[in-house]
């Protein structure tokens, strides 16, 4: 099998508009989450989110790109523009034939959705723009992700809920540790901060009106972020010989089912995925420094995630560093896996470990080291990312310092 690492990595999210933006943000323990703006936000019970601000679609993009790109397209190709920019790649003759692009992302294009439904049902419209449906796509993202950068090969799009990105990455690193593409580019992008898009999750009764505080026992619910965070895999070797900085490599990954309940979460599913992360990358439980946890801040995912951590690793658990950056930049439902792997490359290669703000008391069903409030310094060799989706869907990728 080959080896895979990571040559470029890019993003767009609540904390920056970059990766050294979106580091700097993590090392400061700086919140991203703040009140929302957009049309009939006074109608909402929740009002908070980790919004992208700044961003202005019509600087970067032209008139007839932006009639084919939703939000989440939009912010998928500018964290593709840093990432592939950063790994030096062109994808020209076999490089384009065999070379892809998979992504995550849960809800596609929320918000071309939100104002089309608007526009037809309470604006009273009998027609829409011929374009709706391949704006609002899950699939979009990856199929401009495809054109504008050459990429023939495997080219799809993976929607797990909150575990899509982390699915994403996963079967691109399969992609190219088999041999069947000499790179990938991968990750995932979410914009449901419409109205529509906030509102639907109200229902759930799950968000927070006031902050994200995972593993803290004053918790009282997830917050929603957006965004975008994508990532060039590429086959070790082809790597070293032209020459590429790696930030790091990807060594395993496994992913499993609860199988029992829809929003539930099961420790047993989630032990299984982390240990099988272990087994796939041929490492022991001692070897790993740090876990980005899913940490959503809600009382049911902290501490059946708390309680994995522990079956798997023993007494070790007690020397891991886990934390949530969710509690900075929001929970980016099928774009949060790609935003939370930089801080596992921040602990690989900077030796800086991103902490879990808004923490305030102490819970004992979190009885780990979850990193309060302010990072921390450590050398880390061996990282882990996990992600657990509604529907009982558990994706970890394991990751090595180089």
């Amino acid at each position: 099998m080959k080896r895979v690492v990571i040559t470029g990595a890019g993003t767009i999210n609540a904390l920056g508009h970059s990766v050294p933006e979106t580091l700097e943000a993590m090392r400061e323990g700086r919140c991203g989450i703040g009140p929302l703006e957009f049309r009939d936000v006074d109608r909402l019970t929740i009002q908070i989110g980790g919004q992208v601000h700044g961003f202005e679609a019509d600087g970067r993009f032209n008139r007839q790109q932006i009639t084919l790109y939703d939000r989440f397209t939009q912010f998928t190709l500018t964290a593709a523009e840093e990432a592939i920019s950063q790994a030096g790649l062109e994808f020209h003759g076999d490089m384009s034939a065999r070379s892809g692009v998979v992504l995550g992302t849960a809800g596609g294009g929320v918000s071309t959705w939100d104002d089309n439904y608007r526009s037809v049902y309470e604006d009273g419209k009998n027609r829409v723009h011929p374009f709706v449906v391949p704006k609002l796509m899950n699939n979009a993202a990856a199929s401009h992700v495809s054109m504008q950068y050459n990429l023939k090969g495997p080219s799809f799009t993976v929607s797990t809920a909150c575990a899509s990105s982390n699915h994403a990455m996963a079967l691109a690193f399969q992609l190219v540790r088999s041999g069947a593409a000499p790179a990938m580019v991968t990750g995932g992008s979410e914009s449901m901060l419409c109205f529509g898009g906030v509102k639907a999750w109200e229902g759930l009764r799950v968000m927070s009106k006031d902050a994200c505080r995972p593993f803290s026992a004053n918790r009282n619910g997830m917050v929603q972020g957006e965004g975008a965070g994508v990532f060039v895999f590429e086959e070790y070797e082809h790597a070293r010989r032209r020459g590429a900085e790696i930030l790091c490599e990807v060594i395993g990954f496994a992913m499993t089912s609860d199988a029992s309940d829809i929003v539930m979460p099961s420790k047993q599913g989630a032990a299984r995925a982390i240990a099988g992360a272990l087994t796939d990358a041929r490492i022991n439980g001692d070897e790993v420094g740090y876990i980005n946890a899913h940490g959503t801040g809600t009382a049911a995912n902290d501490k059946t995630e708390c309680a994995a951590v522990a079956d798997v690793f023993g007494q070790h658990a007690d020397e891991l560093m886990i934390s949530s950056t969710k509690s900075m930049h929001g929970h980016l439902i099928g774009g949060t896996g790609a935003v939370e792997l930089l801080a596992c490359i921040m602990a690989l290669r900077d030796g800086v470990i991103a902490p879990t703000i808004g923490y305030e008391e102490p819970d004992p069903e979190c009885a780990l080291d979850v990193v309060p409030n302010v990072a921390r310094e450590a050398r880390v060799d061996v990282a882990l990312s996990n992600a657990f989706a509604f529907g009982g869907l558990n994706a970890v990728l394991a990751l090595r310092r180089v």
